[in-house]
């Protein structure tokens, strides 16, 4: 290529990635219109709720990328540059927040290793770590507390337990099957898992990155929770914070089988629902999980996009 097309075609790169960041704007834009009234309503309890309680959420809310960040230094080797790596888990929260199932966070994090000099499949099979590390400590946060508390999440009586079940075996018999039926998916699956368990072997081999994956995530995981614990008190409702994190770690879960942009909707549902299993009033545990979309979610969502739209810009995405 002459050197003539080589600032063409980095031009032409550099405005295909704006203006995907200007699609991600405008899409987010819909979303905050479309829930304009739910919002409203949320706002209105939350106007006479706890400021000192909400500011610790708040806190917490921005400790998340931290841990985020300190979870996927872990996944890999190599020494990432701090501050551009917590700024990428900002900007993928955001972007998280506008696409299903964790794409858009995925995305912007395999940009980002690309960037720092890792490979593609190296850049995934980390990302792979970080997530496979991060379900691990959810499940077993809650299998501890579900076996230490003394009064275990009881489902309203018009919420039958059946219900909570049938999604989870649907999806394990569709994904079982797939990979049965499917000699290439099969083939994939079982290179992918050879990458990831490599990839976890290097990790445990290295105190220091192990740590840090262990370390981070069960932060994040905790942080999270804490961020709807601190809401719950703003609203003094009267749920220990044991139950509330139980319920946290349940929903958060669940949430999982409906791919929607950040879990919106589904998390939603399955927290108000173990919210309410664990003793908060109905209206309340609305509140509180618009309180928690808000210091999660929307709060942070426009500076998300200005900071993506600023790294992408700088080449660092």
């Amino acid at each position: 290529m002459s050197s003539a097309g080589l600032p063409l075609s980095r031009g032409l790169g550099r405005t295909w990635q704006l203006a995907v960041t200007a699609a991600v704007t405008v899409a987010a834009g819909w979303l905050l219109a479309a829930h304009r009234h739910t919002m409203d309503a949320g706002a209105d309890r939350l106007a006479v709720a706890d400021r000192d309680w909400l500011l610790a959420g708040g806190a917490a809310a921005l400790a998340t990328w931290v841990c985020a960040a300190v979870a996927q230094q872990g996944a890999v080797a190599e020494r990432l540059p701090a501050g551009r790596l917590v700024a990428a888990q900002f900007a993928a929260c955001a972007a998280n927040h506008v696409l299903p199932a964790g794409v858009g966070a995925s995305a912007v994090n395999l940009r980002f290793l690309t960037r720092c000099g890792l490979s593609t499949a190296r850049s995934a099979t980390a990302l792979a770590v970080k997530a496979a590390a991060g379900a691990l400590v959810r499940f077993a946060l809650a299998a501890v507390l579900l076996l230490a508390s003394p009064r275990p999440l009881r489902l309203p009586p018009a919420v039958p337990r059946a219900s909570l079940l049938l999604p989870a075996v649907g999806c394990a018999v569709a994904v079982v099957l797939a990979v049965a039926l499917s000699r290439p998916v099969r083939h994939r699956a079982r290179g992918a898992v050879r990458h990831v368990l490599a990839d976890v072997r290097a990790v445990h081999g290295s105190r220091s990155r192990a740590c840090a994956l262990w370390g981070g995530s069960v932060g994040f995981a905790l942080l999270h929770a804490a961020v709807l614990v601190a809401v719950v008190r703003a609203l003094e409702v009267t749920v220990p914070a044991g139950h509330v994190l139980l319920a946290y770690l349940v929903a958060s879960g669940a949430a999982v089988l409906l791919p929607t942009p950040g879990g919106l909707g589904s998390l939603d549902a399955a927290l108000v629902l173990t919210l309410t299993a664990a003793g908060a009033p109905a209206a309340a545990a609305l509140s509180a999980v618009f309180g928690y979309r808000m210091l999660t979610g929307w709060l942070p969502l426009l500076p998300g996009l200005l900071v993506l739209a600023l790294l992408t810009r700088r080449s660092v995405l």
